[in-house]
Formats: C-alpha cells, sequence, structure tokens
C-alpha cells in the first residue's frame, strides 16, 4: 500500500498522477475529497482528514509500506517550527505503531550547512525526526520551485516586474515541482531501497534573477525585470498581503542563507539535474498563467 499526502497540491496532485496508471494500491489523506477529480476517487482508498491528526494519519497509514510526505505551507502560522512540527509528529508516531517500511519527505537543499534558514531549518527538523524512528527514509532535497513565481503573476502581468530579497546576480539552482514528482514517484514504486539519505535536486542549471527575467522577456514577447527588495520591506508587503509576522520573517531568513551559499553545499553531478528548464517552464506554466 502506497501512502500520498497533500493530493491537491501542487507537487502531490502531480506525485499522484505518476503513479495512478501502476497497479499498486493506494491511499490518499484529503482534507477536502470532493477536490480530488473524479477519475482518481474512483482509483484510490480516501481517508479524510489533516495529516496533523494523529487518529487520521494512523487510520491511513495502518498496512502501508511507503508514504510520500510532504508538510503543506500555512503563510499565517504564528510559528515556522511549530507548524512543522504539528505535521512531523503524527507521522513519527503512526510510522512506529503501524510498522511503516519506508518514507519519501521533501525537503531543501542545504541540509547540514544552511542555518538560521527560516522555512528550511525547520524542515531539516523534520529530516531528523523521522530518520529518529529509523524507518528507511529519502529526504527529497530541491532548490526552490520554478512554481514560486506563480505567486507573482500580477505583477509580472501589470508592471513587468518580479521581486525578492535576494540579489539579482547571484545563480541559484532553481527547479519545477514535476521533476520532484517524478523523483517521488519513481521512490514509491520501488520496494528495493533501503536505508537513510538525502537526494539531492538541482535543475537543469543555475540561474540568477536577471537570468530569469531576460528568458522571461522572450517567452512574454515582453519586457520583464527583476527588483530586488530589502529584507524589512519584503516583510512589510508580505503582512500587508495577510502573512504573518514570522512566516514573512523566515522568508526572509531562508533567502540571506541561500545568499550566503545554502544551496552550493551538494555539488550537481548527472543524477541531481533534472530535465525541465526554466524556458521550457515558462512556455508551458507561467506564459498560460500571465494571459489568462
Amino acid at each position: 500500500m502506497i501512502v500520498i499526502t497533500t493530493p491537491t497540491g501542487q507537487i502531490g496532485s502531480q506525485v499522484l498522477a505518476n503513479v495512478l496508471t501502476s497497479g499498486e494500491p493506494i491511499r490518499v489523506i484529503a482534507r477536502e475529497p470532493s477536490r480530488l477529480p473524479p477519475q482518481v476517487r474512483e482509483r484510490v482508498e480516501i481517508v479524510r482528514g489533516s495529516t496533523d491528526d494523529v487518529g487520521v494519519v494512523n487510520d491511513a497509514l495502518t498496512g502501508a509500506d511507503t508514504v510520500f510526505w510532504l508538510v503543506p505551507p500555512n503563510p499565517r502560522a504564528r510559528s515556522i517550527p511549530g507548524h512543522t512540527l504539528d505535521f512531523v509528529r503524527p507521522l513519527c508516531e503512526a510510522i512506529t505503531s503501524q510498522g511503516v517500511k519506508r518514507v519519501i519527505g521533501v525537503s531543501s537543499l542545504g541540509r547540514g550547512t544552511a542555518r538560521n534558514a527560516g522555512q528550511i531549518s525547520a524542515i531539516f527538523a523534520m529530516d531528523d525526526l523521522v530518520e529518529s524512528t529509523g524507518v528507511s527514509y529519502r529526504s527529497l532535497c530541491p532548490p526552490g520551485f520554478m512554481e514560486n513565481l506563480l505567486q507573482q503573476v500580477e505583477p509580472i502581468r501589470s508592471q513587468g516586474v518580479f521581486f525578492s530579497p535576494v540579489s539579482g546576480d547571484h545563480k541559484v539552482p532553481v527547479c519545477s515541482t514535476r521533476d520532484i514528482a517524478a523523483i517521488a514517484a519513481e521512490l514509491l514504486l520501488d520496494d528495493s531501497w533501503s536505508g537513510q539519505d538525502s537526494v539531492p535536486i538541482h535543475g537543469p542549471e543555475d540561474l540568477s534573477h536577471h537570468d530569469m527575467a531576460e528568458i522571461m522577456s522572450q517567452v512574454l514577447g515582453r519586457p520583464v525585470r527583476f527588483q530586488q527588495v530589502p529584507g524589512d520591506a519584503y516583510v512589510a508587503t508580505l503582512t500587508r498581503h495577510g502573512m504573518t509576522e514570522a512566516w514573512a520573517r523566515g522568508i526572509v531568513d531562508m533567502a540571506a542563507a541561500v545568499e550566503r551559499g545554502a544551496y552550493d553545499a551538494e555539488p550537481r553531478s548527472p543524477r541531481s539535474t533534472t530535465p525541465t528548464g526554466f524556458r521550457q517552464w515558462c512556455e508551458e506554466v507561467l506564459k498560460p498563467a500571465v494571459l489568462a
């Protein structure tokens, strides 16, 4: 039995789509099962509820061999570590009580080196807790997602600009969620692995924000520029749009860790280099969103 969390989310939905045709029994945990497409609801077993509920997670992991686990973001959370641990403790309890064999979690590049890194630091604590159970574990370690730019579709469309606290010339790896999902699905369907290890995911290339702006301009057929925003101003903007101070400050701390080289600790390899390029992603995902 394969269990998949966040089946209607950005990554979880793609993981689910990738394993649906496998013939393996699949169970999902969903707050709102009605958001699942009808063809998915017909194919999978559904446990309704949230992954921060011990009872729900125990029910869902009963008889499970392999679990895909992702802590959903909550921009209204009052504490980043508290939010993360609320979603990890039920998993750790169920791993032990239900005898789960393998877990695949979504973490981040920079494990072991990034410090005071906001949401990244909290997700590393997840890795440590899951590994403390002794379960076979693969920690997927991507950089920032290309899909994060979808949060700035409106300023890209109306002003031709996008923003970040990270400087415009700092090159970093960037990847698409489709490639994260493909790796997760491959691991879910492979029952031969054991032990605990990290799986770096680097995308196909390192890009700066200025590089991204140039590619976006070419794909969209209109000028797009990048503007760096000081940390305090970035926090103020995010909180004006309803984000908690803690979550906004975590994003700025995460950006500062990236600026300090958090993503540089793990060298790129052929195995960590995933296929979806930024230009392809802009053509297939960003451009339709901007033109919608």
